[in-house]
């Protein structure tokens, strides 16, 4: 069966990243709609529309004009992509021997990050454990 994160459309990965690393900083998880605009660098109106869209997922617990958390479903996705995009870095920088002179690896790992399959993501977990 596939799993909703390998559905979800890039933005809304994105935004399910956003929220998760800013709701591990805050007390109770909680997260505001300006946090997420300056963290994103987008207008607080298109943070207010995608959350709609989260919300109607069931990934985020949330009112209008409210902070926000993400459900447990939506702080599962919000994992995998963080890990996802951690695994990536940890490729680019100690297995290829990668530096931010080379290439921009935060960039990479961003686009990269939301088109890595379960397999792959997990392959390349095994591969930088057994390096390291």
């Amino acid at each position: 069966m596939e799993e909703i994160s390998e559905k979800l459309p890039e933005s809304q990965e994105n935004y399910l990243k956003a929220i998760y690393l800013i709701s591990k900083r805050n007390h109770g998880g909680w997260v505001s709609n300006s946090e997420i605009a300056d963290l994103l660098n987008v207008k607080p109106s298109s943070v207010t529309n995608m959350l709609y869209k989260l919300a109607e997922l069931d990934l985020i617990d949330w009112k209008p004009r409210k902070s926000m958390r993400l459900t447990q479903k939506g702080k599962q996705i919000g994992k995998k992509i963080v890990k996802r995009y951690e695994v990536l870095k940890d490729f680019f920088l100690n297995v290829l021997n990668l530096s931010e002179e080379d290439v921009s690896i935060e960039e990479i790992c961003c686009k990269i990050e939301h088109h890595l399959n379960k397999k792959v993501s997990e392959a390349l977990y095994n591969l930088n454990e057994d390096l390291n």
